[in-house]
């Protein structure tokens, strides 16, 4: 799994905090670092924390503009936070999103671990762009944890699924039909279909955004793949067609 996995870090204060993050990949087997507006990058800040070991996932680390653009390509991401309650529910545990993100790679799909900033972690805005949102329970008066130390209790739990696996010298499931779609797709197609239901009067004009939300609920729950994606796309075609 850990092949098919990516640490995305959103706007990191410090680069020797990276650079333990680098450090806490390489412990784990984990090879791919993104990060998004860091706020100061500096590699030779992060080079020490980050031991030799690390330096090369230092020099791969891609950086991307904003989040959006960073999860275009996955399939599936999990949204850390320390902040739970109010409308941040279906918050799962560090094992269960390891045992749903080690499904999705087994099947193809690229694998997102997403952590905010070190003082506010991640916006509404972008834990709207992830599939799943992730807690590490800790005692109730130390809730935050140092980035470093939850990037690597989050991949510790993701070797594990993977080590378990190959334990059990089990062959990947034999997929017929087509990879998971991606983030990206995903965005693309409730955009024309929030494009076709408004212009059929389904959705207000004033707030379309708002009302389609249970649709990209329902598209995540359904796992939707490639070959259902263009099968949706092509619907909608047909549909424009004839309303033009």
């Amino acid at each position: 799994m850990l092949h098919n996995l990516s640490v995305i870090l959103v706007r990191t204060r410090f680069p020797e905090n990276i650079g333990m993050v680098a450090r806490a990949m390489t412990n784990m087997g984990a090879s791919s670092l993104i990060l998004v507006q860091p706020e100061r990058w500096d590699r030779e800040k992060a080079a020490p924390l980050a031991t030799p070991q690390g330096f090369a996932l230092l020099d791969s680390a891609v950086l991307e503009p904003n989040l959006e653009t960073a999860l275009a390509s996955f399939s599936v991401a999990f949204g850390t936070t320390a902040r739970t309650g109010g409308w941040r529910k279906d918050v799962i545990a560090p094992e269960k999103a390891a045992g749903e993100a080690g499904a999705a790679a087994r099947e193809g799909g690229r694998v997102a671990l997403v952590f905010g900033s070190e003082d506010k972690g991640l916006t509404n805005d972008e834990v709207e762009l992830c599939t799943r949102l992730v807690t590490i329970p800790t005692a109730t008066e130390h809730a935050s944890l140092n980035l470093a130390q939850a990037v690597l209790v989050m991949l510790y739990e993701c070797m594990k699924v993977t080590l378990a696996f190959d334990a059990g010298n089990r062959r990947p499931a034999h997929n017929t039909d087509s990879r998971r779609a991606t983030l990206g797709e995903e965005r693309l197609l409730l955009a024309t279909l929030q494009e076709i239901l408004t212009a059929v009067d389904h959705l207000p004009e004033d707030n379309p955004g708002w009302f389609m939300q249970p649709m990209r609920r329902f598209l995540r729950k359904s796992r939707l793949r490639r070959h259902e994606f263009d099968m949706l796309m092509g619907i909608c075609r047909q549909i424009r067609h004839k309303l033009n």
